[in-house]
């Protein structure tokens, strides 16, 4: 956990120091692209648990959700983007940014279990896959569910 904790303080840091050198407009658009970007790996390594599954697929999938979640996503909800800018859109409830300590809870959790996936899919099992798949899975509908709008 303090190992956890640990790479989370300095990934958020670093990605803070590069989230400075965007607008408000670009901070929404990157955070999006890469939620996209995980949902998709996560899409492909649903559809190799349901279809024809290629470790190698799914390999890296779960290590680019894992990279991507391990980057400093944090960093990209600046002061600014709680709203609407420019032409880019939000989906993130207000209170994402008035309960930093409850979004911290649903952070470190997220990132712990897309390492683990990382970490199983490697292996290659199925159905160890799967499980943790879930897993990994019932953390992002936990944000979602307290700090998304519809």
């Amino acid at each position: 956990m303090k190992k956890t904790l640990a790479a989370l303080v300095l990934v958020s840091l670093s990605g803070a120091v590069m989230a400075q050198a965007l607008t408000p407009e670009e901070m929404i658009r990157t955070r999006k692209s890469g939620y996209r970007f995980m949902d998709w790996n996560m899409s492909k390594i649903k559809a190799n648990l349901d279809g024809n599954f290629n470790k190698d697929q799914v390999a890296a999938a779960a290590n680019l959700v894992a990279a991507t979640a391990n980057s400093g996503m944090g960093a990209l909800f600046g002061p600014g983007t709680d709203r609407e800018v420019g032409n880019e859109k939000t989906r993130v409830k207000p209170e994402f940014f008035q309960q930093p300590e409850k979004v911290r809870e649903l952070a470190i959790p997220f990132i712990r279990e897309t390492n683990e996936l990382a970490k199983v899919a490697a292996a290659g099992d199925a159905e160890a896959i799967r499980t943790q798949f879930a897993k990994t899975a019932d953390t992002c509908t936990a944000c979602h569910r307290q700090f998304r709008n519809r």
